[in-house]
């Protein structure tokens, strides 16, 4: 049984003419990480609403088909159930940062004493997590006097504390700068080795091909494709629906235009591998 499981899926946001997701069906595994791809519009903002149950219970609207957690209808839950088991992480942490508490070690807590966690619960799991997202030097700072990326950190560790099963993130990197970017991918990994399941927006392909477990592909509200991340990105006719490519599936394209014979390879490192063949030939 899928862990999170969409049936013909369609959903239109009130006044609209049309269907932002339409006729979706898709399943999600647990533990894994899924990235979801798309053109503006496609869909994918939608789509995380529908999986958290923010769609019907708070966005208003039609909403068509079966969405099921663990084999229970995701409408049966209400949003205080759904909360402790999926976290959610906005793409502006300005969104997500309370401005209930000073510093950032309370920031990280708030959400825990919401839930009544005892207070020595709360300390190992906020110590905790503050090492694990290299948070820990500014512990005591007022969380708007941050950078946008240690901001995004906090972000990920007031969720994270609260130690939800599933994470739904959406384009958390889209502000940030390459540093920073590897650093939420990093602290998204370590989730998954701890067995979440992610499911990720994200723009930054290279990204996704080293870290995701497979993809989903939308175009206007519709499912273009979806598998192991081996196959989806290296389908280079994505790139006529305004999907980004891989550089090395690009690379791929135009060897195979000079008549040499490669395969779609998605990582940079594949594509420096076969490189190395070709030299010494």
């Amino acid at each position: 049984m899928a862990y999170i499981d969409l049936q013909n899926v369609t959903y239109t946001y009130p006044l609209a003419d049309k269907p932002s997701i339409e006729d979706v069906t898709l399943s999600f595994d647990k533990g894994k990480f899924y990235a979801i791809l798309g053109a503006n519009g496609s869909g994918k903002t939608t789509l995380c609403n529908i999986i958290r149950g923010f769609i019907p219970q708070f966005f208003q609207g039609d909403i068509k088909g079966e969405v099921k957690l663990q084999g229970k209808n995701l409408s049966e839950f209400s949003l205080a159930e759904l909360a402790p088991k999926m976290g959610y992480i906005f793409q502006n942490p300005f969104n997500q940062i309370t401005g209930a508490r000073d510093n950032v070690y309370e920031e990280i807590a708030y959400g825990l004493e919401k839930f009544g966690v005892a207070p020595d619960e709360i300390r190992k799991r906020v110590d905790r997590v503050l090492e694990m997202t290299n948070t820990a030097a500014f512990a005591d700072k007022n969380p708007f006097e941050l950078s946008g990326g240690q901001q995004q950190r906090v972000a990920l560790a007031s969720v994270i504390v609260l130690e939800p099963d599933i994470m739904v993130i959406d384009e958390p990197t889209s502000q940030l700068d390459p540093q920073e970017t590897e650093r939420v991918f990093d602290i998204i990994s370590r989730m998954k080795e701890m067995g979440k399941t992610i499911i990720l927006v994200e723009h930054k392909i290279e990204l996704i091909a080293e870290y995701a477990d497979e993809v989903i592909a939308l175009e206007n509200g519709r499912l273009l494709t979806s598998g192991p991340k081996e196959k989806v990105l290296s389908d280079i006719t994505l790139k006529d629906h305004g999907i980004d490519m891989p550089p090395s599936v690009l690379l791929s394209e135009e060897l195979k235009k000079r008549g040499i014979e490669t395969e779609y390879f998605i990582s940079r490192k594949q594509m420096m591998e076969f490189l190395k063949t070709l030299v010494r030939e």
